[in-house]
């Protein structure tokens, strides 16, 4: 066998020694670390548990020397163990994700986020989807992260539910104005439309069809204003935010994927909308419309459009 064969299917430390250049690095390794979770983008591998295996190596750079020649001994300046578990945890209770390259590279770059770290190996393998274990594996060193964009989070958005009599409201674009002088970038979520949705036996499917009849009103409200841009993953929620672009939530995906979903009927449009602000730590959350309960506070349409924003 090749020394790149073998390589290819070496344990990560060994392609992390193969591939070491001249800068001396020490390494510190998760050996198959084994977690039960929800992923994969097949339909059957929704709703059930399976196990994933672990295997990291981080190559860090080399300690502070003593006076003395030796090591310091002291915890806080190494890069713990805990680093890595806790990278996992981290991305593992994020989100759902449907593939493992996804995972790998989040967790990648949680690690690399400790200035400590300057390159890292992930293999990650699932052991219940056939015979043998199926996985993936990359590499990523600081360098590389640098081209990385600023999380988004950082820019906190405005949450706007706006009611049905607002979307069809000959006054949306003064409504769509006056949201858009606000310093803050603004996503809109929306209620159920007039019409009912379908009903399904199996609680499962209904909750997808009523996910599905809020995305049909995201999409008739993005009909009637070209800057309502219909939006599902929180990529593009991210990208949104920090490009200052108004954008409607079309939940499905989010509330889907969410490990830690809005503990609600799927119908109830303005807990969803609270989830949303909540998840994406909002500036504020506001409700235009003639609605007898909203997410945050309540506005009126002629109040809004006498102010002219929501500035205060």
């Amino acid at each position: 066998m090749s020394s790149d064969i073998r390589l290819a299917f070496a344990h990560p430390s060994e392609r992390a020694e193969a591939t070491s250049g001249s800068e001396l690095r020490d390494r510190i390794s998760l050996r198959d670390h084994i977690r039960e979770v929800e992923i994969g983008a097949f339909q059957q591998e929704r709703g059930t548990l399976q196990r994933i295996c672990f295997n990291i190596v981080v190559e860090v750079r080399l300690p502070e020397l003593t006076g003395a020649g030796g090591v310091d001994d002291d915890v806080d300046k190494i890069l713990s163990y805990d680093t890595i578990t806790e990278a996992i945890d981290r991305e593992l209770q994020a989100e759902r994700l449907n593939l493992l390259e996804t995972l790998a590279a989040k967790v990648a770059e949680d690690i690399l986020a400790d200035p400590r770290a300057a390159r890292v190996f992930v293999r990650i393998e699932k052991l219940d989807r056939g015979p043998g274990a199926l996985g993936v594996e990359i590499v990523r060193d600081r360098e590389m992260m640098k081209g990385v964009a600023e999380h988004a989070a950082d820019i906190a958005p405005l949450v706007a539910f706006l009611g049905n009599d607002v979307i069809g409201s000959e006054d949306l674009t003064a409504a769509l104005d006056a949201l858009e002088r606000n310093a803050a970038p603004v996503i809109l979520c929306v209620p159920m439309g007039a019409t009912a949705a379908p009903q399904a036996d199996h609680p499962a499917a209904q909750r997808r069809i009523d996910l599905l009849a809020l995305e049909q009103n995201a999409w008739v409200l993005a009909a009637r204003d070209r800057r309502c841009v219909v939006v599902s993953t929180r990529t593009e929620l991210d990208w949104a935010i920090k490009h200052g672009q108004m954008s409607v939530w079309a939940p499905s995906k989010l509330v889907l994927d969410a490990t830690d979903g809005p503990d609600a009927d799927t119908t109830d449009a303005v807990v969803l909308a609270d989830w949303l602000a909540g998840e994406f730590a909002a500036t504020r959350t506001v409700s235009i419309g003639n609605m007898a309960r909203g997410a945050g506070e309540l506005i009126t349409l002629p109040d809004l459009l006498a102010s002219g924003s929501l500035l205060r």
